[in-house]
């Protein structure tokens, strides 16, 4: 068994997180500028065992990909260039921002630390790893 990564993407920065090798928990991981993501990818991806990559889904809340799709589609095309034989993966990523400011605000974060958007990536890369590690219990 091999980790997952999960990726948030964003134009200008990209949350990122990753599973245990036995898939049981996600962590983030430092934020990545958008523009160093397949740099990253592939140097981790070198070093460590990687299974798949998660990539979050935006959509609208009629279920239709949102209008983010048009920077997140070429970067997929890119990474399975580059990575042909790496699993990669789309998961919804509806509400993670949201959610990911109320976990930070449960579990006690300063309200000058949730102003930092790369807090709020790395939480929500983490959300859509655990939401995705859950709905893959299940099946």
């Amino acid at each position: 068994m091999g980790r997952v990564l999960a990726i948030d993407y964003g134009r200008k920065r990209c949350g990122v997180a990753v599973t245990d090798i036995l898939q049981i928990a996600a962590n983030g991981l430092p934020t990545i500028p958008s523009g160093q993501l397949i740099e990253f990818l592939t140097d981790y991806c070198s070093r460590e065992q990687v299974e798949r990559i998660v990539v979050g889904l935006p959509k609208t809340l009629s279920g239709q990909p949102s209008e983010s799709m048009r920077y997140i589609t070429p970067f997929l095309n890119r990474l399975r260039k580059l990575m042909p034989e790496m699993p990669v993966e789309m998961f919804d990523e509806r509400f993670t921002s949201t959610i990911a400011h109320r976990e930070m605000i449960a579990a006690g974060v300063k309200k000058k630390d949730r102003q930092r958007k790369e807090l709020a990536d790395e939480t929500a890369a983490v959300i859509i790893l655990t939401d995705w590690l859950n709905s893959r219990r299940f099946i």
